[in-house]
């Protein structure tokens, strides 16, 4: 379909619903009673956690309830009544549910590990801190599993990755559901004081219904969560806990991969044994030490595949267990904003820096063999970390990365050659409440210091350090908001690590037409700075809201050491504006709006870019969902395009995206994402196609693939910068033509809350056929083809035998440069199955089978047969383990 016909239709598709869409106005209660819960010292035997609420002890204390529904009938009563009860002694808070239900054979019992928030459940938080800010969620489902989270930033954050020592059981009834739940005082934080109020909210999910209700009323349009929590009373005598656990473990790893003839490091096994310890130590009510010595990851999902032919890093997520817990104290986003853009990954700590592969390879010629380690070893790794009862949050992060080798043999005899220095990685941050957490103060600071002695990795910096302070203030009730951040680094070294830094990808120092940057080959250091502005506007009952602002990063700024930084030299200003509509009406349970634009320049002044957007999405009252956007581009310079050359313009550009997904609580679900690029002056053409499908046969097992098929042409893919003998450079670059094929597949089978199997298997293809090879000869020109001069075919040719290209450009028969052949056809597959047991709380024992596979193909034939012929029928690289975990607990 034409781009603009795309358009055209996307927004007559919508503009009639959007005219319709006003709800009609709905009169209700006030619900904006602050309403209070009374509990009681248990006095006698306390309740037995196994569900039945029929304890003696629950006697003593009346029930809570009138549960107000949340959505999707905003502030009306809810289908099904549900009360609690709330007891506590010295050690724990005891609370028990009752979760009424007129069809209890209905109720919906999914199984799934811990944080899967699937079937019927309640949820409490509690913010034992009473700083209106944050609190500790404990989820119970009617199958018995388990949730919890850390939420933070009045709601804003909810953190999976905490996961403490709790006891919860459920059973169903002739009436419904109950439960009941023991959380240890040890787990939570609160001040040193006689008498106690804490912040405390209840949640239920009607699966049916897929309704949400909730105790203390909370508009959906208000963009408050923890400071509008009701209250907990008559907490009276009770001392914080001292916490103190401790969990040491063993790992057995066996290795099998292909053998390789006269390499002494490819035998085809490997035997390992690993031990380690984690621990968690309550310095205070208020803080905590959390460690780790010698950590061990290999339960660990693998990365996803990834293939990116823009120069610009991929982002990946952190899945290591350490550092995930409690990362949302570590948070400092440079943009944080509601308008998108590629500029949001910017952060000051991006822990995969730490204990990823070695910088560095070993210099071997031809009839060496070289082991190198994948991944740098943490030797170990501290937080500190808490909030204390005047609204002080600290975080305080030390880890040490050993001194990797990699070993070389010649056939005769072995050697060694640093790859990795020893290395420290420290990260504080620091965010002080004021105003009842209506303005909150911050401030962050990394550094990573690495000992060069006696290596040959002078290319590394010595030292990088980075910080920077932030601020959010709110006010007329938390509907408007300002806020903002300004960062700063310094990263040291020889001169050619800085020069190097100079002229890497981010940075292009060197570019001929950057006429405000040069490379100074004499600089040992460099320091650059970065921040954001912003205003908004959300919640506050009205359904408009939006946010703008400007970010800036110095061209000096570099944050890779141990932030994630994908660009620099830019100054961007941003606006989101959204309509949203949380009532149900006609055939909607709710709708939203949304439009934002971009407008980007250098530090020179250069105008570099000019965008928007407008988007839609809606939800159906069958819980069918459905959206659709499109962005617009017609002007965008490039200065990373030619990797160092002068800037690119790029072509004017329009895209689509379109999704639907089905009802998430079926058995069977679907859905599908199409996005399609169209470059308007016949440059580019992108087209994506991802489709998914799951299915849950049993209330324990879950199905699940997710294949996507994308096609990218461009008439301007980078290939090399050739340097002539005269001096001159040649920016190459050729059309492209480029499929990729993946596929993710999934097998969930929870056998009981504690013990499930989890299988991942990723396939993925890329190849990519070059032609029509040009070089850039007017990179600013306004058309589009006086941009380059495209090579005659009797101006190169192909050498087969030597798989290179041979370049004549004045056709006297003299090669004036080759390259290397640019097709490629990149192959991986990665799987994971993972046997999980956590035979008593917080103890666990873990089974894995890894399997890898990485390969190359023939780019001249189709998908399917290069992953059948190069990457299935190789011998892959699999990792047997077994791993027990014990958590010693006071």
């Amino acid at each position: 379909m034409n781009p603009f016909c795309t358009l055209i239709f996307s927004t007559l598709f919508w503009l009639p619903i959007f005219l319709i869409a006003q709800p009609p106005d709905i009169v209700k209660t006030d619900l904006s009673v602050k309403k209070s819960y009374h509990t009681k010292m248990v006095n006698g035997a306390t309740p037995v956690i196994d569900g039945d609420i029929s304890d003696p002890a629950w006697e003593t204390v009346s029930w809570g309830g009138d549960f107000v529904q949340w959505q999707p009938y905003e502030g009306e009563s809810p289908t099904q009544k549900t009360g609690f009860k709330i007891l506590y002694d010295a050690k724990n808070l005891y609370i028990a549910y009752r979760c009424y239900d007129t069809e209890p054979e209905k109720i919906e019992k999914r199984l799934s590990r811990r944080d899967g928030f699937d079937g019927d459940w309640i949820e409490v938080n509690i913010d034992s801190y009473h700083d209106k800010r944050s609190a500790f969620s404990f989820t119970i489902t009617a199958a018995g599993v388990k949730g919890d989270e850390f939420i933070s930033n009045d709601g804003q954050n909810w953190d999976e990755s905490w996961d403490p020592i709790w006891y919860a059981k459920s059973q169903i009834d002739d009436e419904g559901w109950t439960a009941e739940v023991r959380i240890p005082l040890s787990q939570l934080r609160f001040a040193n004081k006689e008498q106690h109020v804490w912040g405390i909210q209840f949640t239920r999910r009607d699966f049916r219904k897929e309704e949400r209700s909730v105790w203390q009323f909370i508009s959906r349009n208000e963009s408050i969560w923890v400071s509008g929590f009701g209250e907990l009373h008559g907490l009276v005598g009770i001392k914080p806990q001292k916490q103190l656990e401790i969990q040491p473990y063993v790992v057995g790893k066996v290795e099998t991969f292909e053998k390789e003839e006269g390499n002494p490091y490819a035998k085809g096994s490997d035997q390992s044994i690993n031990l380690g310890l984690d621990g968690k130590i309550g310095i205070t009510s208020d803080m905590t030490i959390d460690f780790t010595i010698n950590p061990d990851f290999g339960q660990v999902e693998a990365d996803p595949s990834a293939l990116a032919l823009d120069g610009y890093q991929i982002f990946f997520e952190e899945r290591r267990p350490f550092f995930i817990e409690g990362r949302n104290i570590f948070d400092f986003q440079v943009t944080s904003s509601e308008a998108g853009g590629p500029f949001r990954r910017d952060v000051l700590f991006y822990s995969r820096r730490i204990g990823g592969a070695p910088h560095g390879y070993p210099d071997i010629d031809d009839t060496e063999f070289a082991k190198i380690p994948e991944n740098t070893t943490i030797l170990g790794a501290v937080k500190f970390s808490g909030k204390t009862k005047k609204g002080l949050s600290l975080g305080i992060m030390e880890s040490v990365t050993q001194k990797e080798f990699a070993k070389i043999h010649n056939g005769e005899e072995e050697r060694e050659e640093v790859v990795e220095p020893l290395t420290n990685y420290f990260v504080g941050r620091m965010q002080k409440d004021y105003r009842g957490g209506n303005t909150v103060i911050g401030g962050m600071f990394t550094a990573v210091n690495r000992d060069l002695e006696g290596t040959k990795l002078d290319y590394l910096h010595s030292s990088a350090y980075s910080g920077g302070l932030d601020f959010l203030h709110r006010w007329k009730n938390q509907m408007w908001y300002i806020s903002g951040n300004t960062i700063f680094s310094s990263v040291n070294g020889s001169t050619e690590a800085i020069t190097n830094t100079q002229e890497r990808f981010e940075h292009n120092f060197q570019r001929v037409d950057a006429k405000h940057l040069s490379v100074d080959t004499t600089a040992t250091s460099l320091l650059g700075h970065g921040g954001t502005l912003k205003l908004g506007k959300v919640g506050g009952g009205k359904n408009f809201n939006f946010e703008g602002g400007v970010t800036w990063r110095s061209p000096e700024l570099e944050l890779n050491d141990v932030g994630f930084l994908r660009s620099t030299d830019e100054i961007i200003h941003f606006l989101w504006a959204g309509y949203r509509i949380n009532d149900p009406f006609s055939v909607f349970r709710r709708m939203r709006f949304n439009y934002n634009h971009w407008l980007a320049w250098d530090f020179s002044g250069l105008n570099t870019f000019k965008g928007a957007n407008v988007n839609a999405h809606a939800t159906f009252k069958n819980n069918y969902s459905i959206g659709t956007g499109a962005n617009y581009v017609p002007y965008d310079i490039s200065s990373k395009s030619l990797r160092g050359g002068p800037n690119l313009r790029q072509g004017k550009s329009i895209n689509n995206w379109t999704y639907l997904e089905s009802d998430s609580r079926k058995k069977v679900q679907f859905g599908f994402n199409l996005f399609h690029q169209w470059g308007l002056d016949n440059d580019a053409n992108y087209k994506s196609y991802r489709i998914w499908a799951a299915y849950q046969p049993t209330n324990a097992i879950r199905i699940s693939i997710t294949p996507s098929y994308n096609i990218n042409y461009d008439v301007l893919q980078f290939v090399e910068n050739v340097e002539l003998e005269n001096g001159e450079i040649r920016y190459l670059n050729a059309t492209i033509d480029q499929k990729t094929l993946s596929a993710t597949i999934r097998l969930n089978y929870t056998i009981n809350p504690n013990l499930s199997i989890q299988y991942y298997g990723s396939p993925f293809i890329s190849q990519g056929k070059y032609s029509s090879f040009k070089r850039i000869t007017n990179s600013m020109d306004a058309n589009f083809d006086n941009r380059f001069e495209t090579y005659t075919s009797d101006q190169y040719q192909f050498d087969p035998e030597e798989n290179v290209y041979h370049f004549d450009e004045t056709s006297d028969d003299k090669i004036d440069f080759s390259i290397d052949n640019p097709d490629f056809s990149f192959m991986q597959f990665r799987s994971n199955l993972v046997v999980r047991w956590e035979y008593i709380p917080g103890s666990e024992i873990f089974l894995v089978w890894s399997q890898g596979n990485t390969g190359s193909g023939d780019p001249n034939k189709r998908l399917f047969p290069n992953l059948e012929q190069n990457l299935f029928s190789e011998k892959a690289h699999n990792i047997f383990l077994i791993k027990y975990t014990y958590r010693f607990m006071k």
